[in-house]
C-alpha cells in the first residue's frame, strides 16, 4: 500500500492507518463525474466560528470532459480544465 520507512511505525492494517501516514502529504482524490482533487492532506478541528473541519489544503480540481464529434462517430476530444 504505502512505502514508509519509519523504523518504529506499525504496519498498515486499517485504512485509517494509511490516512495517518499520509498527513501533510500531497494526495490525489478521484471523484465521480470525471473529477479529481489534488491537495495536501491535513486535519484541523473546527473552530468556534467555522464548524466544518478542513481536510485538504492548497486544492486543485481537475475536470475531464469528453466531447463526441457529431460528424464522425469514432473521434472523441478530451478537454481538461481546472476549477
Amino acid at each position: 500500500m504505502a512505502d514508509v520507512d519509519d523504523g518504529a511505525a506499525a504496519p498498515v492494517s486499517e485504512p485509517l492507518d494509511l490516512v495517518r501516514l499520509c498527513l501533510d502529504e500531497v494526495v490525489f482524490v478521484k471523484l465521480r463525474g470525471d473529477r479529481e482533487l489534488k491537495g495536501r492532506l491535513h486535519v484541523r478541528s473546527p473552530s468556534p466560528l467555522c464548524t466544518t473541519p478542513r481536510i485538504l489544503g492548497d486544492v486543485e480540481e481537475t475536470v475531464y470532459v469528453v466531447e463526441e464529434d457529431e460528424d464522425e462517430d469514432s473521434d472523441e476530444t478530451v478537454k481538461v480544465g481546472s476549477a
